[in-house]
């Protein structure tokens, strides 16, 4: 397969008529992409980038300057890596180099000290591929108790780190606990799969909607968009179908 080198980064411009890459769907208005339009509308302001292949498929990077990414870290300069994600027929095609490599000279061309990235001791479905990033010169600079891990590409030798309320990792209450936003098209759908199935299970739980950055960077736990908590304690940055709820409700 040729590769194709068209890629668009999204503006307040082109924003409402491009595809965004997670969910494929006809016309018909899907309600997570409709949400990630609207907290993208206003992240692009922020200096967010939404960089994609111009093909209807997963193919793009999405990163932020840390200051203004929603993710308890903190640290000066540097860039924070949401996602970056290469699936289906699109693999090897060498398009997650083109965007890893637009993302580190977009940074570097910016005078960014670096760039950082969310990862686990054992990669997590959720989290971009950390061993990729690692090829690059990723290492870990700051790790929590459970396994989660920041890793960062230092330009200058200074690092980030988690904010000290994101190691934590506990709340007081015990019922089943989600924080989430907008960030990603896939959870508007599973925040609806698991409120249903709760209900039909009289399982108590809450969902909390992170809306501000402020409340993203005081999160008592680690967070690229999403974060579940069960009997008071953390479990997972990934998003849950009814399998792994299952797996987390019979501990």
């Amino acid at each position: 397969m040729q590769m194709n080198t068209q890629f668009v980064n999204l503006t307040s411009e082109n924003l409402a008529n491009e595809h965004l890459c997670c969910i494929i769907r006809s016309k018909k208005p899907h309600p997570g992409v409709e949400a990630k339009r609207q907290w993208l509308s206003e992240r692009l302001k922020e200096g967010h980038v939404f960089r994609k292949l111009c093909v209807k498929g997963c193919v793009f990077i999405e990163y932020a300057p840390l200051e203004t990414a929603w993710v308890p870290i903190i640290g000066s300069n540097y860039y924070y890596v949401y996602c970056l994600w290469v699936s289906g027929e699109q693999k090897g095609n060498g398009y997650g180099r083109a965007l890893m490599e637009y993302c580190l000279a977009d940074a570097k061309e910016k005078g960014s000290s670096g760039v950082c990235m969310l990862g686990a001791k054992k990669q997590k479905a959720w989290l971009s591929d950390q061993a990729f990033a690692k090829k690059y010169g990723f290492e870990v600079v700051d790790t929590t108790d459970n396994g989660y891990e920041l890793l960062a590409l230092s330009f200058d030798g200074t690092t980030p780190k988690f904010a000290p309320n994101a190691k934590k990792q506990e709340i007081e209450s015990k019922e089943l606990t989600v924080y989430y936003d907008m960030q990603c098209p896939f959870i508007y759908q599973r925040i609806d799969m698991i409120k249903q199935y709760c209900k039909t299970n009289d399982i108590p739980a809450s969902f909390i909607q992170v809306k501000t950055l402020q409340e993203a960077k005081e999160l008592p736990c680690v967070f690229n968009n999403w974060g579940v908590f069960y009997k008071g304690n953390f479990e997972t940055v990934n998003l849950l179908d009814i399998n792994s709820l299952e797996r987390i409700l019979k501990k």
